[in-house]
């Protein structure tokens, strides 16, 4: 989010956890996509690719908007920027005056819905924004400040024996008091300088971050008295920033040098054995203190008219220092890893290039996984994990604009991990496991035959695996077949529409294979009106009434009736029926 990294690390929901709470979709001007380890610029947690939410610095005009829906769905919202400095005119008779320019931004958003769930979500969330933005000659600066509070009552995945016989229905849930509140506030600084021979950037951030998560998704297995709830609890203070400077030179050649720095205060981040949401007995509770620092440097060179040379290499360091209520799993460590990567663009050749690129990265590892000794659910001695793992890719693609209003992309791709971050439906976090790899092919479209219709498809064909493991090599989760399309219609002003589809394919649940997701295909729709500032919309959400599921996972439970030791089942998390919304806006 500009600045701000979206991830948290040592989460106590799960490593690397994304946090997009704070986005209000209104203010995103555009979103920068990278694709791979392939890019300097990205370091911790990006070895997938990376999205940059870049905010508006002034919005183009004042926007206001009331949303209802079917289970009490409501949302508002409200933003705009006031013209602190209209740019300085210019009188012919006396030199011109510096152009200065400056705003404030501000957007307020309330969210509550309580969902189709037998038990009423009673999800609310209250976000604010306000950012201060100045431009003057060769400058320009701003200050955002953007914040958010929820909290809302959880129904979690089910099992489906349960659903299966007639215990509960689809939307109904089993544990009634699992719950969560969560918030987030932040400040967030950043200058930017056009230099004769390129661009200085300079960033920071600084941030106050909880969460309080109840959930229970074993039931009785563990505790067949006061059953398995449990309660993940994170509290921290996080900071850092970024400072580059790019270089420029003849025929659109440059070079970019960068430093990056992030620190994750945590005070007692908790895992705890809780009934009723009442806390029973610690798990493990641990004071965290994890920073890192990271160097980079990138180019792009025009070998000649036909090919062009991005290299870029990469240093990261860590330092860990976890403080546990087990003095046993206390300790601190550090460590480095260099990130060499390559990107070769062939072409334009009749209005087509060619590509290959080739990258290492890395993603880091919870905190308290690199100085644990003994597991705090057993008490057995347990083996730590590495701070920070490497992880290596290519692809091979081409693009091409050759025909009239048509963009298409086709490529091949391979993606290894040491040791990959695996997330363990019965825990509700994320674990170190084994090294996976990942190939596929990837083909994406994008038509725009008219100024009034656009088409877009995405679609990928992939395979991953467990490494060194053996037969059951299957990645749990990991989707064959993805296929995202779209259709939108209309002009600034009349009737316009848009429809979107989405399917997964069945997926891997357990890792010899033996039991697959369903196939989930949703596809959603907008209709509606705009005439001068006013529009009236409605949204179908699911408009095929198909019974998907959100969340699958395959594990181990125990309800009550039945013996110990539990029963191996899939557990899932309904998607929603088919639902209208309605929504009013004024733009001024």
């Amino acid at each position: 989010m500009d600045g701000q990294p979206v991830n948290f690390v040592t989460h106590a929901h799960g490593q690397g956890y994304a946090d997009l709470n704070p986005v209000i979709p209104e203010l995103v001007e555009s979103v920068d996509y990278w694709k791979g380890p392939f890019f300097g610029q990205l370091g911790d947690l990006s070895t997938a690719g990376g999205a940059k939410f870049n905010f508006f610095d002034t919005l183009p005009e004042g926007i206001a908007t009331v949303g209802i829906g079917q289970h009490n769905y409501f949302r508002g919202l409200i933003a705009d920027s006031i013209d602190l400095a209209a740019p300085a005119s210019f009188d012919a008779k006396s030199p011109a005056l510096p152009d200065v320019r400056s705003s404030l931004t501000y957007a307020f958003e309330y969210n509550y819905y309580d969902g189709p769930w037998n038990r009423e979500g009673n999800s609310e969330r209250l976000n604010g924004f306000l950012k201060y933005f100045r431009k003057s000659s060769r400058d320009s600066f701003s200050l955002t400040a953007m914040g958010y509070d929820a909290d809302w009552d959880s129904t979690d995945q089910i099992p489906r024996r349960l659903i299966d016989s007639g215990g509960i229905g689809r939307y109904g849930n089993y544990d009634n008091s699992v719950r969560g509140d969560s918030s987030r506030y932040s400040l967030m600084g950043e200058w930017n300088r056009d230099e004769s021979n390129g661009r200085t950037h300079a960033d920071f951030y600084v941030g106050k971050y909880d969460l309080d998560l109840f959930s229970n998704f074993t039931y009785f297995l563990n505790d067949s008295t006061n059953g398995d709830q449990f309660e993940q609890q994170d509290e921290r203070w996080f900071l850092g920033g970024e400072v580059n400077r790019m270089w420029e030179f003849s025929e659109g050649n440059s070079v970019t040098v960068g430093l990056q720095t992030r620190h994750d205060i945590l005070d007692g981040i908790g895992l705890y054995n809780t009934t009723g949401t009442v806390r029973t007995s610690p798990v493990r509770v641990d004071d965290v203190y994890e920073s890192s620092l990271g160097i980079y440097a990138t180019a792009d060179y025009r070998m000649n008219d036909w090919f062009r040379v991005q290299p870029s290499l990469r240093a990261d360091g860590f330092y860990f220092d976890v403080d546990s209520n087990n003095p046993a799993n206390s300790g601190d460590t550090t460590d480095g890893i260099i990130s060499p990567k390559l990107n070769l663009i062939f072409g334009p050749w009749q209005d087509t290039e060619v590509y290959a690129s080739a990258g290492t990265g890395f993603h880091s590892n919870d905190a308290r996984g690199t100085s644990i000794t003994i597991d705090p659910m057993t008490g057995l001695p347990t083996d730590s994990v590495d701070p920070l793992v490497r992880t290596y890719g290519f692809e091979l693609g081409a693009r091409t604009e050759r025909f009239d209003d048509i963009v298409s992309t086709v490529s091949f791709f391979y993606l290894h991990s040491d040791s990959e971050l695996l997330y363990v439906g019965d825990a509700g976090t994320s674990e170190a496991g084994p090294a996976t790899e990942r190939y596929g092919v990837e083909w994406a479209l994008y038509w725009k035959p008219t100024d009034w219709l656009s088409f877009d498809n995405e679609l990928t064909l992939s395979k991953g695996r467990l490494l060194d493991v053996g037969s059951d090599d299957e990645i749990p989760g990991a989707v064959p077949i993805t296929m995202n399309t779209g259709i939108t219609v209309g002009k600034s002003e009349g009737a316009f529409g848009s429809l979107r589809s989405r399917y997964f394919s069945p997926r891997p649940l357990i890792e010899d294979g033996s039991v697959d997701s369903r196939s989930s295909w949703q596809i959603n729709g907008r209709v509606g009106y705009r005439k001068n500032d006013w529009e009236l919309a409605v949204d179908v959400l699911n408009i095929l009434g198909r019974e998907d599921n959100d969340i699958e996972y395959f594990y181990t439970s125990r309800l009550p009736s039945e013996a110990p030791g539990g029963v191996d089942d899939i557990h899932l998390h309904p998607a929603e029926p088919r639902t209208f919304r309605i929504y009013l806006t004024k733009h001024f």
